[in-house]
């Protein structure tokens, strides 16, 4: 059984030229895009990455949607600081160390004290997070692992704290650093100065260290 619900493709007018160009290649919309569709601007974010890496002519696509792109429709998103907790949290589980330290630095520049962002493993009993960080913490975590170890109890606990369009946010969230933990692993991409400096500095508790990020002579 599905976690969150896809939306209704009637109650989506404002998509409906992007979920029929969909349904004409593939014969059907997935749940997948109408589930994202809790958030209308991500199913045409989406389908923009997607048309861009699989080497589709990304100008006329543009143009195509440029129409029917959605506003910000969420009129509660998360705040900026979970958000980045919840990306630390993911690329902690990864083991992405590029993304650890962007997110962490991420996470302080937007107002999230230093030692809150140390404790991060120990989510579950430092007094410095509440339930409802506990709760997205507690997925990120899971969703984060592999194989996903998330299931219907995350679910149940976040929605004792968050809508229906901030749950999709937050799986948003882990997914799009599903994809950035992937892409700079892989690559070992060199990390830059300002997070290398604050990595080192507060992750030392969480035994951080740069390993192949690291590059001795580079120059940001």
């Amino acid at each position: 059984m599905a976690h969150v619900s896809p939306r209704d493709p009637q109650a989506l007018s404002s998509l409906t030229p992007l979920l029929d160009a969909v349904k004409n290649a593939m014969g059907f919309v997935p749940n997948s895009m109408l589930t994202m569709a809790h958030l209308p601007q991500l199913p045409v974010a989406f389908s923009l990455l997607a048309n861009a890496v699989f080497g589709g002519d990304l100008q006329a696509q543009m143009d195509q949607l440029r129409p029917i792109v959605p506003g910000a429709e969420n009129a509660d998103p998360l705040e900026p600081s979970l958000i980045q907790l919840v990306a630390l949290a993911v690329s902690l589980a990864s083991g992405c160390r590029y993304c650890q330290a962007h997110t962490s630095h991420g996470a302080h520049q937007r107002g999230v004290d230093a030692a809150k962002i140390s404790d991060v493993l120990r989510y579950e009993s430092s007094p410095h997070f509440s339930d409802a960080e506990r709760a997205a913490l507690a997925l990120a975590f899971a969703a984060g692992r592999v194989p996903n170890e998330s299931d219907q109890q995350h679910f149940a606990a976040l929605r004792e704290h968050f809508s229906e369009p901030q749950i999709v946010q937050l799986v948003a969230v882990i997914a799009l650093f599903g994809f950035l933990n992937r892409w700079n692993d892989t690559l070992a991409t060199a990390i830059e100065a300002q997070p290398l400096d604050f990595a080192t500095e507060h992750l030392a508790e969480l035994q951080w260290l740069p390993g192949k990020h690291f590059i001795e002579d580079q120059q940001f």
